[in-house]
């Protein structure tokens, strides 16, 4: 049997704003003495991802991503390919990231993004570190694919939103957090809101599809009861992914996270 290069692998779903709740479940491992020691993330979960291989700490991090309102992180565009810009997440990774490429990161970080031309999902870990984060947060109709070496990406969700797959047979043990319940949703109207909930409604399957595959599963119901847009309850998400992380490390054997050598 081959030799698994990592302790503790973390996967990060997509989810848009409930994102945050990512930094509370990284905040509450790191507490615990659980640090990765390798990331696979898509869209929201590739942008704290990436900023976490970076060297920062879940805090840091949020605080980094609180300052940018919604309107900060998209705004109305001309719809051709997308009806937003998400120009605020380009600007955010360029003032804030130390590293430029994957190779350059502390951690090393798998990012899913969907390749539109071919029709499948794409694993990056190497070359340019932002236009792939870009990419892979990309969410149909909502944002403009992005091209890379001439090929057509968008949000790595729409064919992997638990993107396992990278780091499965390299790690002695695998989290998940996984970020987009669905529950009910009064009103649906207009194109903002009915692309973003058709998108939502396609990616719940990953959670009961893959559930089984982690060591431990982080998947907060209670955020179905808040947008992917809604930035500005970013400390209630981050509050709700660090308790709900908190009640499962009660439960669990964490001297199977802590094999020798894990850590920082």
């Amino acid at each position: 049997m081959a030799k698994k290069k990592y302790n503790v692998g973390l996967v990060l779903s997509g989810g848009g704003a409930r994102g945050f709740a990512h930094l509370g479940v990284l905040q509450a491992l790191n507490e615990a003495g659980i640090f990765p020691d390798i990331i696979s993330g898509t869209s929201a979960g590739a942008l704290a991802g990436v900023l976490y291989c970076d060297g920062n700490s879940p805090k840091e991090i949020f605080k980094i991503m609180k300052t940018n309102s919604r309107f900060d992180y998209m705004r109305p565009t001309l719809p051709r390919d997308g009806l937003l810009q998400i120009s605020g997440v380009t600007k955010l990774l360029e003032t804030n990231l130390r590293a430029k490429k994957f190779e350059d990161l502390k951690i090393p970080l798998f990012v899913s993004a969907t390749d539109l031309n071919h029709g499948k999902a794409v694993y990056f870990s190497k070359g340019d570190l932002i236009t792939t984060i870009i990419a892979s947060s990309s969410i149909p109709v909502l944002f403009k694919p992005v091209i890379i070496n001439k090929i057509c990406y968008v949000d790595g969700g729409v064919l992997d939103n638990l993107p396992i797959k990278p780091i499965e047979n390299k790690c002695h043990r695998i989290i998940g957090s996984f970020v987009n319940p669905v529950g009910y949703e009064a009103s649906i109207s207009g194109l903002i809101k009915i692309a973003v909930r058709t998108f939502m409604l396609d990616q719940t399957k990953e959670a009961d599809g893959k559930a089984g595959r982690f060591d431990l599963f982080i998947a907060p119901d209670e955020l179905k009861n808040y947008g992917i847009l809604e930035t500005e309850k970013a400390d209630d998400l981050f509050k709700l992914g660090y308790t709900v992380t908190c009640e499962k490390l009660n439960k669990a054997d964490l001297s199977l996270f802590r094999i020798a050598g894990s850590g920082k």
